[in-house]
């Protein structure tokens, strides 16, 4: 009898106790899951709307008009490219330009990229890297009304994007067009570094009197080209910026979809401001290879196990130092935050320069057109270290900084 008193007792505390439990456990779930949704929330929050995304702010501005787009693979809305988007929202789009590495981002870099159709949608797309010298001929100006300019840059004053629009905006100055600018994020908008470009050194890869890495989104940059008047003949430009949302300069963007085949990741977007000036050397920057802009080598570097062959791939079709045996350093394994803390580095070239010991012979006259001045390649020969040198620039940047202040569209 007493066992069975005991057994009932038992039985009920646990009748008791389940519920309990049970209703703690699915308390708990319920809290866990409303705390992840509330993370994702605010992430969702939070995320960058990008000017494009902001149709509101200019769908009307190109209600009735003739459009003509200048974009490329990353000119996404969510889920569908800018171009698809207009034309299912029966926008008039007539043509396409196309920059550097053309419509598809897949052309090498400078390659002459023809004037082609877009498969999708039937537009005629107008490569500004044919043979018009990167400006849309007479013809093509006068076949739109408004033009809707969406590229995704990187924030390099080498990096040719910017110039594509401001050869754009000139020529929608010439020819009384509207230009309007969809921002995008700068993943190098973090800081500004490096000497502005002396205008003797004016090319390609140099279009205006900006340090190398000015910190500015293509949108801040077009209203300071029309506000600094750096267009020919002080010419101004039609111009509408829609901004981003959620966007400062402090922001670490990671690019859903990379501008050009030869910067694949973030990393090496990262290190491209200072990987690059070996376009201006004997050395190969890692051009056909996985990994270009991570490294740097030639088959004359000393005292290096590591070693890569640059070959003939898509995007990189006749690369630097072509299948020859490359020893140099792999720079994969630097932290980004380590590369973004020591912003343009020249230590790199000059460690280079120093191994290979062939003075002068190691730079091509392509290296002026990279750094924009002509005392870096002397100081570098000089002995200097890239601490002095760079204490040589650190006026052009308070002044740059200043300068650009009122352009600004978001927080520093």
């Amino acid at each position: 009898m007493k066992k069975r008193c005991v057994k009932l007792l038992l039985i009920s505390l646990v009748l008791i106790i389940l519920p309990t439990i049970s209703c703690s456990q699915n308390k708990s779930q319920k809290d866990a899951q409303s705390n992840s949704q509330q993370i994702m929330g605010e992430a969702a929050e939070n995320r960058v709307i990008m000017g494009a995304e902001r149709t509101d702010l200019y769908f009307p501005l190109i209600e009735g008009k003739r459009i003509a787009v200048m974009s490329n693979q990353t000119g996404m809305v969510g889920e569908e490219h800018l171009v698809d988007m207009l034309i299912r929202e029966d926008y008039n789009v007539v043509g396409i330009f196309s920059p550097e590495h053309g419509f598809r981002g897949t052309a090498d870099a400078g390659e002459h990229v023809a004037s082609s159709i877009n498969e999708k949608t039937g537009t005629p797309i107008w490569s500004l890297y044919g043979s018009g010298g990167g400006k849309p001929s007479a013809e093509n100006m006068n076949e739109f009304d408004v033009l809707i300019f969406d590229l995704q840059d990187v924030g390099l004053r080498f990096y040719t994007y910017y110039a594509s629009m401001a050869r754009l905006m000139d020529a929608c100055s010439e020819h009384n067009k509207k230009m309007i600018v969809l921002d995008r994020p700068n993943p190098n908008g973090m800081y500004v570094d490096g000497p502005i470009l002396d205008m003797k050194h004016k090319s390609g890869v140099g279009w205006l009197p900006i340090p190398v890495v000015h910190g500015m989104t293509l949108g801040e940059l077009a209203i300071m080209i029309n506000g600094e008047k750096w267009l020919p003949d002080g010419r101004q430009c039609d111009l509408t910026v829609v901004t981003m949302e959620n966007y400062t300069h402090q922001t670490l963007y990671e690019l859903p979809i990379f501008p050009s085949p030869n910067l694949p990741n973030i990393h090496s977007i990262y290190l491209y401001p200072s990987t690059c000036l070996f376009e201006g050397t004997v050395m190969s920057l890692g051009r056909g290879t996985s990994f270009p802009f991570e490294v740097y080598g030639h088959p004359d570097y000393k005292g290096s196990a590591f070693s890569f062959t640059p070959r003939s791939v898509p995007g990189a079709k006749n690369p630097p130092l072509l299948d020859k045996l490359c020893y140099g350093v792999d720079l994969r394994n630097i932290p980004d935050e380590e590369i973004i803390d020591k912003e343009f580095d020249l230590s790199y070239v000059i460690d280079a320069y120093k191994n290979l010991g062939i003075g002068d012979k190691f730079f091509t006259p392509f290296f002026e057109k990279l750094v924009g001045v002509d005392y870096i390649r002397q100081d570098i020969m000089a002995g200097k270290s890239a601490d002095e040198i760079k204490a040589k620039w650190s006026d052009d940047v308070e002044k740059f900084k200043l300068q650009r202040k009122p352009y600004l569209l978001y927080e520093e």
